[in-house]
């Protein structure tokens, strides 16, 4: 992956949406539709690998389990 830290559009589209559906799922109108979407992005290639390399370099967390 190119440096983590210089993401490209399409990713910060997908962070984006990760925090929007995750605040819209956390709210009281919360939606089955927020679960699916954001496991869906969980799963893309490009989000897995930005990920993996931010957490090599300490700057998220690990996984818990």
């Amino acid at each position: 992956m190119a440096d983590p830290l210089k993401p490209s559009a399409s990713l910060l589209c997908k962070l984006g949406s990760v925090i929007v559906h995750a605040d819209e799922l956390a709210s009281p109108n919360g939606h089955d539709f927020d679960r699916i979407a954001l496991a869906t992005l969980m799963q893309d290639a490009e989000v897995k690998a930005w990920l993996s390399s931010m957490q090599a370099m300490a700057l998220v967390p690990l996984k818990r389990n």
